[in-house]
């Protein structure tokens, strides 16, 4: 696709999308601050489908856009703001659809209603359903799969699904996850939740060299918060053993 075939998705309603200008002001591929840029949207969730993330995740009838996102200086608001840059790349089209009410019950039951990262039991209004393989990774298979939620048995749920506390005016843990998974695409580093440099398997290197590799997140904190968690308590049982058997030799 090129930009002229992709404006032309647009034709008829550019006036009212919000999407569309969010990519107008991308359009000069320069770094736009999400503060002070997007005024004329009318919008306070430049980030979310209608805005940033939309963009990138494209829809049936044209593709998503290359957008990398991190945190700059700002002339205007003379400070570090959340910055935004089209690179003018097109990337494959990852349609976003709502989770059907059923299957969003079905989830919060089975996790009964609690977030994996805080183990908070909340309301599922303040919770998040996350993909733990992130769309950014997701092929024209694992898009196919990752949709079918009137397939999936209450196993697939448990093994591709994680509950994430949403901000509810604090920190929200799917904007941290979304902006980890972000600089590892775009960098090849995988994400250290809290800073916490583990990984139950592989390291900090994003190792297949295709960027679609569902196998490359395996081992992130990010991508299932469970498992990462229960592995580093066992290695941390582990090394509290191993101390306390060589003091007991020294004894």
């Amino acid at each position: 696709m090129n930009i002229k075939e992709y404006e032309a998705s647009y034709e008829g309603d550019q006036r009212a999308n919000k999407q569309y200008k969010v990519y107008r002001v991308l359009h000069d591929k320069a770094w736009h601050c999400r503060d002070c840029e997007y005024e004329h949207v009318r919008t306070t969730q430049i980030a979310g489908s209608g805005g940033i993330k939309g963009l990138r995740n494209g829809t049936k009838k044209r593709d998503g856009l290359e957008i990398e996102s991190e945190n700059r200086f700002c002339n205007t608001c003379n400070t570090i703001t959340r910055q935004d840059r089209w690179t003018g790349g097109f990337i494959e089209a990852i349609p976003v659809g709502s989770f059907p009410a059923k299957f969003s019950e079905k989830v919060f039951k089975i996790f009964n209603y609690k977030d994996v990262v805080e183990m908070t039991k909340r309301p599922s209004s303040h919770l998040t359903i996350d993909h733990k393989l992130p769309r950014l990774r997701w092929d024209t298979k694992a898009e196919k799969f990752q949709n079918n939620y009137t397939g999936m048995t209450e196993q697939d749920i448990r093994k591709h699904f994680q509950l994430l506390k949403k901000s509810n005016g604090a920190v929200s843990h799917n904007l941290l996850k979304s902006r980890a998974c972000e600089k590892c695409y775009k960098t090849g580093r995988r994400g250290t939740p809290f800073n916490i440099r583990f990984f139950y398997k592989g390291d900090v290197l994003w190792e297949p060299s295709n960027k679609k590799e569902s196998s490359g997140c395996i081992g992130c904190g990010w991508y299932d918060f469970a498992k990462w968690r229960n592995s580093l308590n066992k290695c941390i049982d582990e090394i509290i053993k191993i101390k306390s058997e060589l003091k007991n030799e020294t004894k």
